[in-house]
Protein backbone atom coordinates (compact mmCIF):
# COMPACT_ATOMS: atom_id res chain seq x y z
CA UNK A 1 0.00 0.00 0.00
CA UNK A 2 2.77 2.32 0.85
CA UNK A 3 4.75 1.33 -2.10
CA UNK A 4 1.79 1.83 -4.38
CA UNK A 5 0.91 5.71 -3.02
CA UNK A 6 4.97 6.33 -3.69
CA UNK A 7 4.17 5.73 -7.27
CA UNK A 8 1.33 7.43 -7.08
CA UNK A 9 2.81 10.51 -5.45
CA UNK A 10 5.99 10.37 -8.26
CA UNK A 11 3.34 9.93 -11.37
CA UNK A 12 1.77 13.09 -10.00
CA UNK A 13 4.97 15.19 -9.48
CA UNK A 14 6.11 14.15 -13.00
CA UNK A 15 2.47 15.74 -14.54
CA UNK A 16 3.13 18.16 -12.69
CA UNK A 17 6.58 19.20 -14.02
CA UNK A 18 5.04 18.73 -17.52
CA UNK A 19 2.26 21.06 -16.79
CA UNK A 20 4.68 24.04 -15.28
CA UNK A 21 7.32 23.25 -18.65
CA UNK A 22 4.15 23.65 -20.87
CA UNK A 23 3.15 26.54 -19.17
CA UNK A 24 6.44 28.25 -19.57
CA UNK A 25 6.72 27.36 -23.00
CA UNK A 26 3.57 28.93 -23.90
CA UNK A 27 4.31 31.97 -21.64
CA UNK A 28 7.97 32.43 -23.00
CA UNK A 29 6.70 32.87 -26.71
CA UNK A 30 8.73 36.12 -27.62
CA UNK A 31 6.50 38.96 -29.04
CA UNK A 32 7.14 38.81 -32.98
CA UNK A 33 10.39 41.64 -34.07
CA UNK A 34 9.59 44.89 -35.55
CA UNK A 35 10.48 44.34 -39.13
CA UNK A 36 9.91 47.91 -40.39
CA UNK A 37 13.42 48.95 -40.31
CA UNK A 38 13.82 45.88 -43.45
CA UNK A 39 10.68 47.62 -45.18
CA UNK A 40 11.57 51.73 -44.59
CA UNK A 41 11.33 53.39 -47.66
CA UNK A 42 15.06 53.35 -49.78
CA UNK A 43 16.20 57.41 -50.25
CA UNK A 44 17.94 58.57 -53.76
CA UNK A 45 21.63 59.18 -52.77
CA UNK A 46 22.53 62.70 -52.58
CA UNK A 47 23.79 64.40 -55.50
CA UNK A 48 27.04 66.74 -55.00
CA UNK A 49 26.20 70.28 -55.97
CA UNK A 50 29.04 70.98 -58.85
CA UNK A 51 29.52 74.61 -58.99
CA UNK A 52 31.94 74.31 -61.96
CA UNK A 53 31.12 76.29 -65.51
CA UNK A 54 29.84 79.26 -63.75
CA UNK A 55 28.17 81.50 -66.02
CA UNK A 56 28.06 79.31 -68.72
CA UNK A 57 24.51 78.15 -70.12
CA UNK A 58 25.44 74.55 -69.20
CA UNK A 59 25.64 73.51 -65.94
CA UNK A 60 25.99 70.38 -64.64
CA UNK A 61 23.12 68.16 -62.79
CA UNK A 62 20.42 70.68 -63.83
CA UNK A 63 19.91 68.60 -67.23
CA UNK A 64 16.15 67.97 -68.43
CA UNK A 65 15.62 64.68 -70.53
CA UNK A 66 12.15 65.59 -72.84
CA UNK A 67 12.49 61.70 -73.77
CA UNK A 68 12.98 60.19 -70.84
CA UNK A 69 11.56 57.07 -69.49
CA UNK A 70 10.03 57.99 -66.27
CA UNK A 71 9.75 54.61 -65.14
CA UNK A 72 11.49 53.37 -62.21
CA UNK A 73 14.94 52.50 -62.15
CA UNK A 74 17.30 54.43 -59.77
CA UNK A 75 17.47 54.08 -56.13
CA UNK A 76 14.19 55.87 -54.55
CA UNK A 77 12.34 55.66 -57.21
CA UNK A 78 8.90 54.88 -56.81
CA UNK A 79 7.17 51.71 -58.44
CA UNK A 80 2.98 50.86 -57.42
CA UNK A 81 2.63 46.77 -57.35
CA UNK A 82 -0.17 45.72 -57.73
CA UNK A 83 -1.28 42.87 -55.96
CA UNK A 84 -2.78 39.88 -57.79
CA UNK A 85 -2.35 36.87 -55.05
CA UNK A 86 -4.65 34.16 -56.00
CA UNK A 87 -3.71 29.93 -54.45
CA UNK A 88 -5.99 27.38 -54.68
CA UNK A 89 -5.38 24.05 -53.93
CA UNK A 90 -7.39 20.61 -52.85
CA UNK A 91 -5.77 17.12 -52.50
CA UNK A 92 -7.87 13.87 -51.48
CA UNK A 93 -6.55 10.33 -50.80
CA UNK A 94 -8.35 7.21 -50.79
CA UNK A 95 -7.22 3.50 -49.46
CA UNK A 96 -9.09 0.69 -49.01
CA UNK A 97 -7.33 -2.76 -48.44
CA UNK A 98 -8.84 -6.36 -47.61
CA UNK A 99 -7.27 -10.01 -46.76
CA UNK A 100 -9.20 -13.43 -46.43
CA UNK A 101 -7.20 -16.69 -45.37
CA UNK A 102 -8.69 -20.02 -44.84
CA UNK A 103 -6.82 -23.03 -43.40
CA UNK A 104 -7.72 -26.62 -43.12
CA UNK A 105 -6.54 -28.73 -40.26
CA UNK A 106 -7.00 -32.58 -40.56
CA UNK A 107 -8.79 -34.41 -37.67
CA UNK A 108 -6.26 -36.26 -35.15
CA UNK A 109 -7.01 -39.88 -35.51
CA UNK A 110 -5.62 -42.89 -33.15
CA UNK A 111 -6.00 -46.09 -34.11
CA UNK A 112 -7.92 -45.46 -37.01
CA UNK A 113 -10.53 -43.25 -34.67
CA UNK A 114 -10.47 -39.49 -34.57
CA UNK A 115 -9.44 -38.15 -31.23
CA UNK A 116 -12.60 -36.41 -29.48
CA UNK A 117 -13.28 -35.43 -26.13
CA UNK A 118 -17.10 -34.94 -25.22
CA UNK A 119 -17.89 -36.38 -28.87
CA UNK A 120 -16.15 -32.95 -30.37
CA UNK A 121 -12.91 -33.13 -31.91
CA UNK A 122 -10.04 -32.11 -29.74
CA UNK A 123 -8.79 -29.99 -32.44
CA UNK A 124 -10.32 -27.54 -34.83
CA UNK A 125 -10.44 -28.64 -37.78
CA UNK A 126 -10.28 -25.18 -39.57
CA UNK A 127 -9.03 -21.72 -39.30
CA UNK A 128 -9.94 -18.59 -41.07
CA UNK A 129 -9.42 -14.90 -40.54
CA UNK A 130 -10.42 -11.83 -41.97
CA UNK A 131 -9.14 -8.56 -42.14
CA UNK A 132 -10.01 -5.00 -43.87
CA UNK A 133 -8.68 -1.28 -44.36
CA UNK A 134 -10.12 1.85 -45.32
CA UNK A 135 -8.85 5.21 -45.48
CA UNK A 136 -9.95 7.85 -46.81
CA UNK A 137 -8.73 12.18 -46.18
CA UNK A 138 -9.43 15.48 -48.05
CA UNK A 139 -7.70 18.54 -47.74
CA UNK A 140 -8.43 21.84 -49.87
CA UNK A 141 -7.18 25.67 -49.11
CA UNK A 142 -7.75 28.48 -50.95
CA UNK A 143 -6.12 32.08 -50.50
CA UNK A 144 -6.90 35.33 -52.37
CA UNK A 145 -5.12 38.77 -52.37
CA UNK A 146 -6.02 41.94 -53.98
CA UNK A 147 -5.12 46.00 -53.79
CA UNK A 148 -1.88 48.10 -54.30
CA UNK A 149 0.80 49.19 -52.40
CA UNK A 150 3.55 51.68 -53.77
CA UNK A 151 7.45 50.77 -52.90
CA UNK A 152 10.25 52.20 -53.44
CA UNK A 153 13.54 50.58 -55.20
CA UNK A 154 16.14 49.82 -52.55
CA UNK A 155 19.10 48.81 -54.77
CA UNK A 156 20.04 48.30 -58.19
CA UNK A 157 21.27 44.68 -58.93
CA UNK A 158 24.32 44.42 -61.20
CA UNK A 159 22.29 42.74 -63.60
CA UNK A 160 20.12 45.51 -64.13
CA UNK A 161 16.86 44.37 -61.76
CA UNK A 162 15.72 46.32 -59.08
CA UNK A 163 15.30 45.13 -55.35
CA UNK A 164 12.00 46.97 -53.97
CA UNK A 165 10.22 47.01 -50.97
CA UNK A 166 7.62 49.25 -48.61
CA UNK A 167 5.08 48.78 -46.40
CA UNK A 168 1.46 50.29 -45.55
CA UNK A 169 -0.26 51.04 -42.49
CA UNK A 170 -4.23 51.70 -42.25
CA UNK A 171 -5.14 53.01 -38.99
CA UNK A 172 -9.59 51.73 -38.66
CA UNK A 173 -11.25 52.68 -35.39
CA UNK A 174 -9.38 50.38 -32.98
CA UNK A 175 -7.18 48.54 -35.03
CA UNK A 176 -3.96 48.75 -37.41
CA UNK A 177 -3.99 46.80 -40.93
CA UNK A 178 -0.81 46.52 -43.12
CA UNK A 179 0.79 45.58 -45.77
CA UNK A 180 4.46 44.46 -46.51
CA UNK A 181 6.19 43.57 -49.44
CA UNK A 182 9.73 43.07 -50.80
CA UNK A 183 11.64 41.34 -53.52
CA UNK A 184 12.86 41.70 -57.40
CA UNK A 185 11.69 43.19 -60.26
CA UNK A 186 12.66 43.38 -63.77
CA UNK A 187 12.57 46.59 -65.54
CA UNK A 188 11.07 44.95 -68.35
CA UNK A 189 8.37 43.94 -66.13
CA UNK A 190 7.09 46.97 -65.14
CA UNK A 191 4.02 48.95 -67.32
CA UNK A 192 3.61 52.32 -69.16
CA UNK A 193 2.03 53.27 -65.36
CA UNK A 194 5.11 52.52 -63.34
CA UNK A 195 3.19 49.56 -62.72
CA UNK A 196 4.31 45.75 -62.01
CA UNK A 197 1.93 43.01 -60.95
CA UNK A 198 2.71 40.88 -57.86
CA UNK A 199 3.56 37.69 -59.85
CA UNK A 200 6.14 38.98 -61.63
CA UNK A 201 7.88 40.34 -58.41
CA UNK A 202 10.80 37.75 -58.17
CA UNK A 203 11.84 36.23 -54.16
CA UNK A 204 8.28 38.01 -52.90
CA UNK A 205 7.57 38.37 -49.24
CA UNK A 206 4.07 39.70 -48.81
CA UNK A 207 2.59 40.21 -45.55
CA UNK A 208 -1.06 41.04 -44.47
CA UNK A 209 -1.61 41.44 -40.81
CA UNK A 210 -2.61 44.03 -38.05
CA UNK A 211 -2.69 44.94 -34.83
CA UNK A 212 -5.06 45.99 -32.18
CA UNK A 213 -7.87 45.27 -30.13
CA UNK A 214 -9.73 43.27 -33.35
CA UNK A 215 -6.18 41.42 -33.67
CA UNK A 216 -6.01 40.67 -30.72
CA UNK A 217 -9.70 38.85 -30.14
CA UNK A 218 -8.23 36.72 -33.21
CA UNK A 219 -5.28 35.46 -31.64
CA UNK A 220 -5.15 32.35 -29.03
CA UNK A 221 -4.61 33.11 -25.74
CA UNK A 222 -2.01 31.69 -23.25
CA UNK A 223 -3.39 28.95 -21.84
CA UNK A 224 -5.18 27.57 -25.47
CA UNK A 225 -1.24 28.34 -26.72
CA UNK A 226 -0.66 25.56 -23.40
CA UNK A 227 -2.92 22.58 -24.55
CA UNK A 228 -1.49 22.59 -28.28
CA UNK A 229 1.74 22.80 -27.33
CA UNK A 230 4.27 19.41 -27.89
CA UNK A 231 4.78 19.31 -24.13
CA UNK A 232 0.95 18.58 -23.11
CA UNK A 233 0.27 15.55 -21.62
CA UNK A 234 -3.34 15.46 -22.75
Amino acid sequence: MIKTSVINIRLLRSLMALMILGLLAACSSAPPKDQSADYESAAPKAETDDLGNMGSIYRSGYGMSLFLDRRARQVGDIITVTLEEKTDASKSSSTATGKESNLGIPTVTLLGRGVTHNGLPVVNSSVSSDQDFSGQGTSSQSNSLTGSITVTVSEVLRNGSLRVRGEKWVTINQGEEFIRIKGIVRPEDIGADNAVPSYKVADARITYSGKGALADANSMGWLGRLFQSVLSPF
